[in-house]
């Protein structure tokens, strides 16, 4: 669960580049998040056009789903915190059938190096 919550943590600090929270209604913010996440994972893992556009779209569902679960459990981390493995599963699994083998390693490789550097 703890590195559930770490990769969660990770996408969500990675497309930190305003320090502004959006919320759900928020769409304007939202995208640009997406936007600097995916450009950032671009970088790494050199995404074809087509597998930008994919992974652009599913960054933005990921940020849109993780605003809405914390408004939605806000006052209940138990059941947000398995709302928000639920969401991290599935992006993760999404994930994988967009990037290549090579791809997926170094996103692997991206995600826990980070994770290593600034979880503990």
């Amino acid at each position: 669960m703890k590195n559930v919550f770490a990769c969660l943590a990770f996408a969500l600090l990675v497309s930190a580049g305003t320090t502004t929270q959006a919320a759900p209604g928020d769409g304007g913010k939202l995208t640009a998040r997406a936007s600097e996440l995916t450009r950032r994972m671009a970088e790494r893992t050199k995404l074809s056009e087509g597998q930008y556009v994919k992974v652009r779209q599913l960054n933005l569902r990921l940020l849109t789903e993780t605003a809405e679960l914390r408004k939605q459990f806000g006052t209940d981390p138990t059941s947000l915190d398995k709302a928000l493995a639920d969401v991290q599963m599935r992006y993760e699994w999404d994930l994988a059938s967009i990037l290549w083998p090579k791809q997926l390693a170094a996103y692997d490789d991206m995600k826990q190096n980070f994770t290593a550097a600034n979880v503990r």
